[in-house]
This record gives C-alpha cells, structure tokens and sequence, in this order.
C-alpha cells in the first residue's frame, strides 16, 4: 500500500497547511506518482542535485498535461501547470522543498495516526535512496573524467582551443590539486552505497528468518542481484578512473585509496554468497532433505574454469558457528560437528536465467555430534548450523575468494518426540534474534507484546487463516503463561516474558510447558476447526472460570467453544442447562481430541445434541453451524443395506445419578471418546498427561525439555539387545490415558466488562 492510499482517505482539512505553494488537486492528480521520487535525498545545491530536480520538474509537467487531457477541468489544471512552471523552471531546487515538506506533513499524520508507515513505503524510499546515489556515483565518474581530460589538455598547451565541460561550469584552476578530492569525495560515497546494499542483504536475510514463524516473505532475490551487478559495475568505472590518475595521486594517497577498494569489493562479493533456500530448521538424523546457495556476483565476476567449483555443506557447532562469524569468515572449519552425505555440489551458472547456484537435493545428516551443554539446556536447545564453502576466481584480476555462508540455526533430533521442543527453540530464536548477531545469541527474555506477535504469527500461519487472535486472547494467553490472575490487559503490556517460563517451566497443575499446550492447540486447530476458527465460531483462548461468568445469565441451550486448559490438543464445549431448583448452571462437556473429530467433526457433534441451542451470544446453533454438517446419508445404499449412522449423546446429571455415575461425568456413544473428567472441586496433583492421538510407539509430546534421551546409537543398541533376548519383555509401549482437572474458579480470570468477540477488537501490529 502506497502513502497516496491512505492519505486520500483521511480528512483533507488535516493536511490544508500543507498546500499554500502546491494545489491539492495537482497532489490528488499525481498520487502515487509523487511519492516515487526520490524528493526527500536530494539534498546539496550542486549540480547534480539541480540537474536531477530540473529533470523532475519536466517529468512531474508532462505527468500532469498527461493526467489533464482525461479530467473535466481540463482548462483549470492547464493553467495550474502553467503556473507552476513559470514559478519553478528557473529555480527546480525550491519544487523539492516544497514537495519534500508536504510528504513529511502526510508521512507525520499518517504516523500519529496508525504509528507506522507501510511497509511498501519504506521499501520503495530505499530504493530511491540508492538509485540517487548510483547516480551522483556516475556524474561523479564523468567530473573525474572531464577533469583528467581537463588537466591533460592543460599540459599539453591546448586547453584554450577546447570548451569548458558544462557539468564543471567553470574552468578549474588547478586540475592537479582538484582531482585526489573529487576521488576522494567518490570513494565516500562507493562506500556509502556499498553499506546500503549490505545493509539490504542483512534485512532480506532476516525476512528470510521471520518467514520461518510464518511471517510474508518476498524472496526473490533478482532485484537484490541486479542492485549488487549495478554497484559492481560502478565501481570497477571508478576504480578505472583511479589507476588512470595514478600519478596525479601519487605513491602516499594510491595505496590507501586501492586498500580502499579491494575492502569494497571483498565485503561485496563475500556478502553476496547466500542461502537461498534454507535446510530445515528442526533436522531428525537419517532424514533426507535439501538446500541450496547462490552467489549472486557469480554470473558477472565467476571466471570460466574447465572444472567446476564445487561447493561443500559441514554441520558446525554454535561455537565453531561464532568463531568463523569473529574471524569475519576468513577461517577456515577444521572439524564437522556431524557426518553429512551427499554433501558436495558443483556451483553452476544459467545463462538463461541469470543465475549462480548450488542446489543440494538429496542431503543426509548421517549422525550428530552433541557438544557440552550448559547448566540446564537440553539438547532440543542446542543449535547448530550447516555451513557451505567454496573457493572460487574472479574475472578481471584472476583473484582468488573463499566463500562461506552459514545457514540459519537449526535443532537436531533423533526422536520424533524432541520435534516440539525443537520448534520451540527456533519459534525464540527466529522471532527475536537481531540482525547482524554473533551466532546464535538471543534474548533470554522479550517483552510481551513481542511475544503476542510471535503467537499471532504462528498461529496463523500454521492454520493458514486470516483470522488472528484478539486482545482477550492474549489476555488469557499471559494469565497462562504468568500463572496472574489478578493483573489487568495493561500491567501485562509492560511486562517480559522468559524463555524458561515460554517452555522450561511447567504450568501450575499441569504436566507441560505454556509452549506445549499452545502447540497442541495450532495442531488441532490446524487439523480438525480451521474453518470453525476462520467463521469465528470458536473463542477459544478463555478460562472456564470466565466462561461461567459469561455464561451464567444466559438461556438454557447457550454454549461456546473453548481450548482445554487441562488437556494438550482438545477443545470443549461449554453450556448452560437448568438445575432441579430452577438456577442456572454451566456444564463442560469432556475435550474432543483431533482423534474424536476425525471419528465424527465438530458441526456434527454440536448438532446431535439437542440441549445446545444458541452460540453465545445469541445465534442459533443451525444457522451458525449449518454449512459445517456433513450430510446424513438415509435409505438405502446401492447393495441394498440400509444406512447406519453414528452420533453422539451426553447424559444429564439426573442420568447419571440414575445409573450410578459420580455427578458431573459426561458419556459419549463413540468408539475411541473422551475418558470421564473429574470435578471442579479441588485440584488433583497431576501426572504429565498424554495426548490422545499421540503415537504409540513414541514417548509423549509432554516430554519436558530438560528430559534427554540417550544417544541413538547407544538406544538402538539397548532395544536391540533386549528384543533379542527377551521379546516378551520389550512389548510396544502404550502410555496410560489420563485426564487432568480443571482449576478451581476465579471469578477475576478474564479482565472486567462485557467481552466483544468481534475482528474490530483486534490489537494493533507494527
């Protein structure tokens, strides 16, 4: 989105101050077009930045004719242009002023009024920031030239018959002492340009590292590659300029301005080795997979060789990761950290595409070697890397260049069961690493509303929807994760949370970490109710205490649907019915698991129960649920057999007591349903609880992080041993299913007021 775009749609008289030298209907006419231009970095009175503007001004006049001849005041806006020619033509550097002001006015109130600008706005100001600044490199180029062809022509007694090059104006008075300044003045700014396009390598590297939390990605590197080609291709016209004046320089400025350069183009070409497609972040050993690197410089500077370069992947170490980072990459790695196969690919170029790249397609991490942790880490917190390397020559000057990159950290596993710890792990270090980091340092602790993002990120990213979560949400979410109850949506803004209580400590009464639990809601969310969550039919982030309050002065029949506070992966419905004395009383009906919505969905469920009537607040069940019922099949089939069906009922209390049941238990007519659940009363001491549609043959998903398992080789060795000896002793391990309660209620959970559960309640994002 363009600044234009949001500018025409506030109210004009905010920005009236703004036009006393420019008409707002010329600034209505050329919207977008404005802010294109690079106004805002012209900055000098030279002669540069007066061509440019001069340059401006007529492209800015002929935009407007263009925009005149299709509008129905045709005459008046002639005559505005008229007027700002005749006004203009003679002075173009005042037109940027005044045009430069009246988008700092627009920039300001859009920023008071939304505290951020578009992000396609800010993109587009550096590219013309940088395209200006190729350019004054180039007019640069042309004085050095002009000057040299000056200075030699003085030498040669012939100056006088020669013009004066209309770019310098005036006739320089000494060639000789003029040239190493403007050489000078030059390599200034190479450098300045040389820092930008590192700077937008470094922002494109860690958009590539947000992408990996869900975060929009715009990967193609081809406009990165073309502004590299660009900058490359000034130099080497400056860098010609330079050696031609080699003795006007003389043998104490030369050197120190060659030093210069070959810094310059090392950082440039060492920078523009990348991984364009990253390996896995979260690695199981014996698991095939792929990447690939690109050397963006390689189609203009690769020298063509009869064998190819071939480039190399190494597992490191986090620690070999920052030594080579310290030594600014010019060490070389002495050891791999693990036993990669198929690591070796050649660096081919395409003509056709324009591109330089290695891609590794059939890569294997064999084996792993852990290093020493410290203190409590775990292994699903240790963080590697796989770094590429090659050595490669460089046309013109035959120069030879080691290349390393490294990838983004990654987790290595060996068990399926280290996978969510491992996510977490690179959910942190993804979400709050800086740019330009020693590897792989990260915060211990962030602020909350960093962390809300994160959560928003991922959750819609892994759900593939477009509905986030809402400021109440992430109310429940910190009374979670800070186990506070009586702090309000405000004290919990100024608040930071720590890795450890992200995923070290386990929640109050349960047996898993906040991570965890959040983790088993983006599975189920993702795999059984994207499309309840997309219709907002589910609120899902809220504490049954609240739930009770919500819930208590509604009819008979109202329900809603909630995440399991108790439970990793499971939602429940809560509703409200009729005591015997005629109060009102609010019932959780047993958490489905992914494994209960895959045997009969949610809408189904919701419509066999005819004691459900209206979703909170007041929607009927049908008319919100309606387009989420499969539909029943009846009669009979092609064979001949008449239809069956399954569907699910829960037993009042009455029934309950009627069939000897404890109070508050629920039953469901459904093959693999939901165990009973226990009472409110009093908050049972919990063993770590097992998801239900976890896999048998895995250890459970609430593994702690600090609980490490002995290394594969040494665990494969021991099962063997004992399958061999004894198979009756080693049968397939099934964890018992247990079932946790639910805390005990409070009625501050869930800050004050009347909730609205609506996308205009949505918490602003930078």
């Amino acid at each position: 989105m363009s600044l234009w775009n949001i500018v025409s749609h506030m109210p004009p008289e905010e920005f009236s101050s703004l036009f006393a030298e420019f008409p707002r209907s010329l600034r209505c006419l050329l919207a977008d077009w404005l802010e294109n231009q690079p106004w805002e970095f012209i900055n000098g009175s030279d002669a540069f930045c007066t061509s440019v503007a001069s340059g401006m001004l007529s492209a800015m006049l002929e935009k407007l004719r263009s925009a005149a001849s299709s509008d129905g005041q045709q005459c008046q806006i002639l005559q505005q242009v008229s007027n700002i020619e005749g006004t203009y033509r003679r002075d173009p550097l005042r037109l940027v002023a005044v045009l430069k002001a009246i988008l700092e006015g627009e920039k300001a109130a859009v920023l008071k009024r939304d505290r951020h600008l578009p992000l396609s706005f800010h993109r587009r100001q550096e590219e013309l920031k940088f395209s200006l600044g190729l350019q004054r490199l180039q007019h640069r180029i042309h004085e050095i030239q002009a000057l040299r062809e000056r200075s030699s022509q003085l030498r040669d007694g012939s100056a006088a018959s020669l013009p004066l090059n209309p770019q310098l104006k005036t006739e320089p008075k000494a060639p000789e002492s003029e040239l190493p300044t403007l050489i000078l003045e030059a390599t200034k700014e190479l450098e300045v340009a040389k820092q930008q396009v590192l700077k937008r390598i470094q922002i494109w590297k860690r958009q590539q590292q947000l992408a990996g939390n869900g975060a929009v990605f715009e990967e193609n590197l081809a406009p990165l590659q073309k502004r590299c080609e660009s900058l490359v291709e000034v130099y080497f016209q400056l860098h010609q300029q330079v050696m031609a004046a080699s003795t006007e320089l003389g043998p104490e400025l030369l050197p120190r301005l060659l030093e210069r350069f070959n810094e310059v183009l090392s950082s440039l070409v060492k920078s523009s080795f990348l991984v364009e497609k990253q390996p896995p972040q979260v690695l199981k050993t014996q698991t095939k997979f792929q990447a690939s690197v690109r050397f963006l410089l390689g189609p203009q500077l690769l020298k063509a060789s009869t064998k190819p370069y071939m480039v190399r992947a190494d597992m490191v170490t986090e620690k070999q990761a920052r030594e080579l980072a310290l030594s600014a990459y010019g060490n070389t790695l002495s050891e791999s950290t693990g036993e990669i196969m198929h690591n070796v690919v050649a660096l081919e170029t395409n003509p056709t595409s324009g591109t330089c790249c290695a891609n590794f397609k059939n890569v294997l991490l064999k084996k792993i070697k852990r290093c020493e942790r410290k203190g409590s880490e775990s292994v699903t917190e240790e963080k590697c890397a796989v770094l590429f390397s090659t050595t490669v020559a460089l046309s013109p000057s035959n120069l030879t260049v080691h290349l390393q990159v490294l990838s983004l950290p990654i987790v290595v596993i060996v068990h399926g069961n280290q996978d969510n710890n491992a996510k977490a792990t690179v959910l942190w270090d993804n979400a709050f690493s800086e740019i330009d980091r020693v590897p792989f340092v990260v915060a211990e602790r962030v602020p909350w509303e960093k962390m809300c993002d994160t959560l928003n990120l991922k959750f819609m990213a892994e759900v593939q929807t477009t509905k986030g979560l809402l400021k109440e949400h992430y109310f429940f979410l910190a009374q979670k994760i800070f186990n506070d109850h009586s702090a309000s949506l405000e004290d919990f803004q100024s608040r930071s949370v720590s890795w450890a209580q992200f995923n070290k400590e386990i929640l109050p009464g349960r047996g898993f970490t906040f991570w965890q639990w959040f983790d088993g809601v983006l599975d189920l969310t993702k795999r059984c109710l994207k499309s309840y969550w997309s219709d907002r039919l589910i609120i899902g982030f809220i504490s049954k205490q609240y739930v009770c309050k919500l819930l208590s002065t509604e009819p008979d029949g109202t329900f809603l649907l909630r995440f399991s506070d108790s439970e990793i992966g499971g939602v429940t419905i809560a509703h409200v019915i009729r005591g015997k004395d005629g109060s009102s009383q609010v019932e959780n009906i047993q958490p489905f698991s992914a494994k209960d919505l895959s045997i009969r969905s949610l809408g189904d469920r919701i419509r066999d129960l005819g004691q459900l009537r209206n979703l909170y607040p007041n929607t009927p069940k049908d008319q919100a649920f309606g387009s989420h019922y499969n539909k029943e099949q009846t009669g009979k089939d092609g064979r001949g057999y008449v239809s069956t069906a399954i569907k699910m009922t829960v037993e009042s209390e009455r029934s309950f007591m009627t069939n000897q049941y404890m109070p508050g238990e629920a039953s469901q007519l459904l093959p693999g349903g939901p165990s009973p659940e226990p009472r409110d009363e009093e908050m049972p001491e919990l063993a770590p609880f097992t998801p239900m549609d976890a896999p048998l043959q895995s250890s459970p998903r609430w593994m702690a992080p600090s609980m490490d398992l002995p290394p594969s080789s040494e665990f494969d060795q021991f099962l063997q041993e004992m399958s061999l000896e004894s198979p009756a002793l080693c049968p397939p391990f099934t964890p018992p299913l247990q079932r946790s309660g639910y805390p005990s209620p409070n009625a501050s959970c869930w800050g004050l007021g009347e909730s609205r559960w609506d996308d205009s309640v949505r918490p602003g994002h930078a």
